[in-house]
């Protein structure tokens, strides 16, 4: 596990900032930046945040209701970062940002992980496999079928990373997506 102490809980809606500047940090790093749409307000509006002065543990998320319009969730990681003086304080780390799925052949709930991101000079330490660790087990304790998510074909480090946690590629299945002028285009078809 982690060579360094750390904490994981849901986010609350006081860490919205942490949660964006992470996800901007992301797209960076994809070579994506110029795609990010999100904001403040819109990752308020669309995730179910935990309350500061309530437990949410993975086992048991106490977080707003999943809804259509609020289906996210979002696991932040904390650890002491010693500032010049020597004081340590808490630094958020790394997220794992997650919402529900279903397995119509199993008839299961599944967890789909949507960005799982470690600050770069906390690399290497363990975190992202605390943080895929937790989300297990919510998967396990819910009675859950899968957990799964996407890598970039080009992201190495992280493929071999995947692959030491146990995690295989499902090579046979090709992402799709629809979205911008073509959702619209698609959502209007019968009209």
């Amino acid at each position: 596990m982690p060579n360094a102490p750390c904490t994981v809980r849901h986010a609350c809606r006081e860490d919205v900032g942490e949660i964006l500047a992470m996800v901007r940090e992301l797209a960076d790093y994809e070579k994506e930046l110029s795609s990010v749409e999100a904001t403040e307000q819109k990752l308020l509006d669309t995730i179910a945040f935990a309350s500061p002065s309530a437990p949410s543990t993975v086992t048991n998320p106490q977080t707003e209701p999943i809804t259509p319009n609020r289906p996210a969730r979002c696991l932040l990681l904390r650890t002491r970062s010693d500032d010049e003086q020597g004081q340590g304080q808490e630094v958020v780390v790394g997220m794992a940002l997650y919402f529900y799925s279903y397995s119509t052949w199993r008839a299961m709930p599944g967890i789909y992980l949507e960005d799982l991101y470690v600050r770069p000079a906390h690399r290497g330490k363990g975190f992202g496999k605390r943080l895929l660790v937790e989300l297990a087990r919510e998967m396990v304790h819910m009675g859950g079928a899968r957990l799964e998510w996407r890598v970039l074909d080009w992201n190495e480090p992280s493929i071999q990373f995947y692959k030491a946690i146990g995690a295989e590629p499902q090579n046979e299945w090709i992402g799709q997506r629809v979205d911008g002028e073509a959702l619209t285009k698609l959502a209007n078809m019968l009209d």
